[in-house]
């Protein structure tokens, strides 16, 4: 799919159809294509299967840590802030990686950037537990996330191209894929590790495994660049933006609230991924119980991921949505912050149902422009701008936990930007559009 290819987005359809993995943005179904229509029947099945598969894997990498943060830390001599950093590391390399993806699937074609995809995840993961020290691990680390970044990018825009009249059926499908790997790792791997008797290297490593899995179909897909959907005709409205105009999406404040709500939205959803295991260790709970409650957070954004969007999309502003989910994260915290063993359940209900701010994020991406170059626009500035800003809060809690020995002020920080994140979201949710800022 090139920059410049044309696109439709019918409002009202495209916010239903919001995704909810990294880098993807609300499409509508489309007739096929007579390209897409002639495909192979083999052909479809080796992408379904590639899809799930990918789908699988673009979470282990980074929920599979958090369980084991402790002995990770204990045995490269990682400090808090460096710890921190790490956590930090999947949003920087999802904003730098995830910008070359369209560029090198316009070159190479997607299956084989997918491929390619699928070998950095297994190739990171599997150099992880043979790391010495803690720049060793966090190279290799960073190499599984790149692989991360560009999949993610790229996974709406095979949907796109091999089932341009199942995009809904087939979003919905890898997103329940994606949450159903972001939950298994948080939930499996301190059993893994116990089960396998050698620590938490062999912990870590063992989802290396389930990325070589997924390189199979997609060696198969290396040299397709069929199945392209055919190009819908330009969307219209008052205002357009174009490659011409493109740059000028910063002077929008729509567009600049949007990408501080989502900036906001994704450091709460690193701090829980990366130090949430942790903070209920520390209250006493075991590593097993502490994942087991990382997988509950994570498993929430599997019905909420398909109620929201529909419920957004039936609002004039979404501000509304935006201040309830604040507030049962404010919930969260609060209840961490008092007594983190008292109800450890129910905290991290009440986190897992804030962190869905994120596909409510993606609908209001394909809710505020009127076109579909305008979206893909939209979507890449607020999603980069986004995942810069999400890069501090983690270094800072770690940093926060180290030099105060506790939890009390890390909590109390993560609680305060909800506030802003509230606020900004308010202003993102107003039915407004970038086209008539600019």
């Amino acid at each position: 799919m090139r920059d410049d290819e044309p696109l439709t987005l019918d409002r009202d359809r495209a916010v239903s159809l919001a995704e909810s993995a990294p880098g993807s943005v609300p499409v509508p179904d489309a007739a096929p294509g007579p390209e897409t229509s002639a495909l192979p029947v083999w052909t479809r099945r080796l992408v379904l299967a590639g899809l799930v598969l990918a789908a699988l894997n673009l979470r282990p990498a980074v929920t599979s840590l958090g369980p084991l943060m402790k002995e990770v830390r204990a045995g490269l001599g990682m400090s808090g802030a460096t710890a921190g950093f790490l956590t930090s590391v999947p949003a920087l390399c999802f904003a730098l990686f995830g910008i070359a993806a369209p560029r090198l699937a316009r070159r190479f074609g997607a299956g084989a950037v997918v491929c390619a995809g699928m070998t950095a995840i297994a190739t990171g993961l599997l150099l992880r537990p043979f790391a010495s020290g803690t720049v060793l691990f966090l190279a290799a680390s960073a190499v599984a996330l790149a692989g991360i970044a560009v999949s993610n990018i790229l996974m709406p825009v095979i949907v796109k191209r091999y089932f341009p009249d199942r995009v809904g059926a087939m979003t919905g499908l890898y997103s329940m894929a994606l949450s159903l790997g972001t939950a298994a790792a948080a939930a499996a791997t301190v059993p893994l590790t116990s089960a396998m008797g050698h620590g938490w290297r062999l912990g870590l490593g063992v989802w290396a495994a389930l990325a070589v899995v997924a390189i199979v179909p997609w060696l198969g897909l290396v040299r397709d660049r069929g199945g392209a959907a055919r190009p819908a005709a330009a969307g219209t409205g008052p205002a357009t933006v174009t490659d011409g105009n493109a740059g000028r999406i910063i002077r929008s404040r729509t567009a600049w609230a949007l990408a501080c709500f989502f900036g906001l939205q994704a450091t709460a959803a690193y701090v829980t991924m990366g130090w949430m295991p942790q903070i209920f260790r520390d209250a006493g709970l075991s590593a097993g119980t502490a994942g087991a409650l990382l997988a509950v957070t994570m498993v929430m954004g599997v019905p909420l991921s398909f109620a929201l969007p529909s419920l957004a999309g039936r609002m004039r502003h979404q501000g509304p949505l935006v201040v309830v989910l604040g507030l049962f994260g404010l919930a969260g915290y609060t209840g961490l912050w008092l007594a983190p063993a008292g109800a450890p359940w129910v905290w991290a209900l009440l986190l897992g149902i804030a962190n869905c701010a994120f596909p409510l994020a993606l609908t209001m991406v394909g809710m505020r422009s009127r076109t579909g170059p305008g979206v893909v626009r939209l979507s890449a500035f607020a999603q980069s701008t986004g995942y810069l800003i999400s890069i501090p809060g983690p270094i800072l809690v770690g940093a926060l936990y180290q030099h105060s020995g506790g939890w009390d002020l890390p909590i109390a920080l993560m609680a305060a930007l909800m506030v802003p994140q509230i606020v900004v979201g308010v202003l993102a949710g107003r039915n407004r559009y970038i086209e008539d800022e600019l």
